[in-house]
């Protein structure tokens, strides 16, 4: 087991995930964001540190003395257009935005893994530690992975954690192969032709064609784990016309977020609701557009690099789960596990921690030192098999 951590330290660390806390930015906004995490990386004396990387992205780039590895460990930065329900002191100050899928705890662990790697050197290899931006839209990693900044890096493994509730705190939860779905978004826009309210028969109402293709769409769904045609249709936003009381509507908008085990299956799916918009806009003689985005790869775990966090679990003691299936929220670490060797796995934030994403959720600060450890004991184990 690897001792490395002081009360003092871990209150250290605390405190800067509560400073994150309060002050959360949106997907592409992380100014301030990426300006604290600047600031404490300087103290920690990284060989280099690279800024504005596929946005607001920032890298701290740790060399050894002799050759090595090349190993990256990624977080986040971005928060979520939720209004917070918390009352505690560290709350959110900006309306509507809040931390609620924990990338303040998982942009501190790797802060912690700085402040460690600033007092016990690398001897050999190289270790970067990126703070991504845009994680939430699934913009930020494809922006990274473009910018010519980071493909000078070229990491030999690739690593993320995922705080998850529902588990206990401090628990490991690994998978082999798919560890998170292919994601994408979808808006559909239907148009049609204003009338008086009072003579709809002399215009185009989308009204009908919008629920009769909520329902079209929705009978797609196979919300079950164990299928082999798995799939999660959840409707996110849909309007219709607007608040004239006089007219009857022209435009409607419906939005559906969709995920599915393999990009086989999605591709799929995304044809036979092509088929099925169109067949029922026609057949209401409506116009109709669909535009696909938000799109997230799917995680697809090494092997290897999942043997060396079982190996990192197990040096330190903690708990190690092996899942079945792969979990059902997107993430978009898979457009890096589609490129290089690498892993992303979970960590337990506690069976009573909130939901993600719910306006409740806050970051559990007693699992940051857990991340810290394993990500420390998972590139010692590299670089000394190296």
């Amino acid at each position: 087991m690897i001792h490395l951590l002081d009360v003092e330290e871990i209150n250290y660390l605390t405190n800067f995930r509560k400073k994150l806390h309060q002050f959360p930015e949106l997907s592409g906004n992380e100014q301030q964001t990426a300006q604290a995490v600047v600031d404490e990386l300087k103290l920690c004396n990284p060989t280099t540190i690279i800024t504005k990387l596929g946005g607001h992205g920032v890298a701290a780039v740790f060399n050894g003395n002799l050759k090595g590895k090349t190993i990256l460990f990624r977080a986040e930065l971005d928060a979520l257009p939720i209004i917070e329900e918390n009352t505690f002191e560290h709350r959110s100050k900006y309306v509507g935005i809040s931390h609620k899928c924990g990338h303040d705890g998982h942009a501190t662990i790797l802060i912690g893994l700085a402040r460690i790697l600033k007092t016990n050197p690398l001897l050999s290899g190289k270790v970067i530690l990126l703070f991504q931006p845009a994680e939430e839209n699934g913009n930020g990693a494809k922006a990274v992975l473009a910018d010519e900044k980071f493909k000078i890096l070229q990491p030999d493994f690739v690593f993320s954690l995922h705080n998850v509730p529902d588990y206990d705190q401090g628990t490991i939860i690994v998978k082999i192969n798919s560890f998170t779905p292919p994601v994408t978004s979808l808006k559909i826009t239907l148009k049609g032709k204003t009338s008086h309210a009072a003579e709809p028969e002399n215009g185009i109402n989308p009204d009908m064609a919008l629920q009769e293709m909520i329902s079209a769409i929705k009978s797609l769904d196979d919300n079950n784990t164990d299928s082999e045609t798995f799939s999660v249709i959840t409707t996110v936003y849909a309007t219709l016309g607007s608040k004239d009381y006089g007219i009857s509507a022209d435009y409607a908008e419906l939005h559906f977020t969709i995920r599915c085990w393999t990009a086989h299956q999605l591709n799929d799916l995304k044809g036979k609701i092509c088929i099925l918009t169109k067949s029922i806009s026609e057949n209401h003689q409506l116009k109709h557009s669909l535009n696909w985005f938000c799109e997230f790869d799917s995680n697809n775990n090494d092997n290897e690099a999942v043997d060396y966090i079982v190996k990192a679990a197990a040096h330190n003691a903690f708990k190690v789960i092996e899942r079945q299936t792969p979990f059902k929220w997107g993430e978009d670490f898979g457009a890096f596990t589609q490129q290089f060797k690498g892993a992303m796995f979970a960590l337990g934030a506690g069976k009573q921690t909130p939901a993600l994403h719910n306006p409740d959720y806050d970051f559990p600060d007693e699992i940051i030192e857990t991340g810290i450890k394993i990500f420390y004991a998972i590139y010692k184990n590299i670089l000394n098999n190296d």
